[in-house]
């Protein structure tokens, strides 16, 4: 089986006894002139290593995937601080963001040129640090369908994910658009398997999530908690319909922390929002604990290593 690239790296999945988050960030800068808070900078990485210390200890929490990519304020050599201190495995990525945070290097590069750029991130290491990417991600588009910049971004994410035998995480805006994504990057070779589509607790249509499963593509309930997008009660009704639907080996769950209000100590959900709020609902709801392991550590983990089956 495959091993896990992680900022102190490589994890046998073998090692991974606990759940898995699988679409957080730790350290990241989305802000804009209308959105201060979207940042977690180094005076917030404290409170996230406390948080992350204390759900290994309450939850057992094993494996962090943090999507913070290119344009994103990403900090490898933070991410290494954190792991190593809070003592929970963290895997970081590489990729572009959907368009209105993409760098300048997108304006003017074909989708070679973008493939590269990834390529060397993958073999070289993260922002001169050495450390090696486990994912592409989150790679983004709004709407519908990508504009020109994200299929070109999308299009390269998927050569260097073949390529390089890594995983792909997308950003489907509010949910929209990701059978167009699943379409588009398998159409340029990589496998359903390897690809998860991104926010999809966010857009209220079984049928969609149905058929992205079907497909074979992971299909991420990713931002749980976030209350202001939608209720958890609407996620969960989303949720157990995908399980009555038979695709309980397609779910990944996370709840996507992206600034610091969002940290516990300041008041917010916090990254153990799944374990605290959501997984006692869900189990009232008929979902036992085989299947929490399975949606939170053994779906994560045949995500990351590319396995099709068999016991993790």
């Amino acid at each position: 089986m495959n091993h896990v690239h992680t900022v102190t790296g490589l994890l046998s999945p073998h090692r991974v006894t606990g759940p898995v988050l699988t679409h957080e960030h730790l350290a990241l800068d989305l802000r804009r002139d209308s959105d201060q808070e979207a940042v977690l900078s180094g005076i917030h990485h404290s409170a996230v290593t406390a948080e992350l210390a204390e759900l290994r200890e309450e939850f057992g929490l094993s494996l962090v995937v943090e999507q913070t990519c290119r344009g994103m304020g990403r900090d490898a050599a933070a991410l290494a601080r954190i792991s190593r201190r809070s003592q929970v495995a963290v895997v970081a990525s590489t990729g572009w963001y959907y368009e209105p945070f993409h760098l300048a290097e997108v304006a003017a590069a074909g989708v070679e040129e973008l493939t590269e750029i990834l390529l060397t991130e993958i073999e070289g290491g993260l922002d001169a640090t050495g450390m090696r990417p486990g994912l592409i991600g989150e790679v983004g588009s709004h709407g519908e369908r990508p504009s020109e910049p994200e299929r070109r971004t999308l299009l390269a994410a998927a050569r260097a994910a073949t390529e390089a035998g890594l995983p792909l995480a997308t950003h489907a805006h509010l949910g929209r658009g990701g059978l167009v994504q699943l379409e588009l990057l398998t159409g340029a070779g990589l496998p359903a398997h390897r690809i998860c589509i991104g926010h999809q607790d966010l857009l209220d249509d079984p049928d969609v999530h149905r058929k992205l499963a079907a497909a074979g593509a992971y299909v991420a309930f990713d931002t749980i908690g976030k209350d202001g997008y939608q209720s958890d009660e609407r996620r969960l009704r989303l949720l157990l319909a995908l399980l009555e639907a038979g695709h309980a080996e397609r779910v990944l769950l996370s709840c996507d922390i992206s600034r610091h209000t969002y940290l516990r100590h300041e008041g917010g959900q916090g990254y153990g929002h799944l374990f605290r709020s959501f997984l006692p609902k869900a189990r009232a709801a008929g979902i036992d604990d085989d299947l929490v392991d399975m949606l939170t550590r053994r779906n994560p983990l045949r995500f990351l290593t590319g396995s099709q089956g068999g016991e993790i």
